[in-house]
């Protein structure tokens, strides 16, 4: 089993987007082609946004967003927001959204983060109990979600 960490790829869309499909499985639909073509090269030419995959020899089988968010406060420096954390339901409990999320906090601490969050929709204690494992603070914050 050989497990690589990276950024996500031009040709890796189609993947992630059936990856997806274990984050939301009844999620929205998918805008036209030319729409979905546009969003997906913002993603991948913005250098503040930091698609990141578990490629397991060749098959996406994880990924999460890392954006890092510009700061006035906290000595000018940045922080950074995971969101859409997915692993592949059948890879779960095998250490490979550890890895992913660990890769991505040092991504974060690399440039010069002061703090990273993350939201989860996930009610369950088992994956709050593995985000604190990560380091993350359950509590430490609020969030709150706002749809139009």
């Amino acid at each position: 089993m050989e497990l690589q960490v990276r950024n996500v790829r031009q040709d890796d869309l189609e993947a992630l987007l059936d990856l997806y499909h274990h984050l939301h499985a009844t999620d929205a639909a998918l805008p036209e082609e030319p729409t979905l073509r546009r969003v997906w090269e913002e993603i991948l030419s913005d250098p503040k946004v930091h698609c990141l995959v578990a490629d397991l020899n060749g098959e996406l089988v994880a990924s999460c967003i890392l954006v890092i968010i510009p700061n006035l406060t906290r000595g000018a420096r940045p922080y950074g927001l995971i969101e859409n954390v997915i692993t592949h339901a059948a890879h779960r409990r095998q250490g490979i959204a550890t890895q992913l999320l660990r890769y991505a906090l040092q991504a974060a601490w690399s440039q010069n983060c002061y703090k990273v969050m993350l939201l989860t929709g996930r009610k369950s204690e088992g994956v709050h109990e593995f985000y604190e494992k990560l380091g993350f603070v359950k509590g430490e914050k609020t969030g709150f979600v706002v749809r139009p």
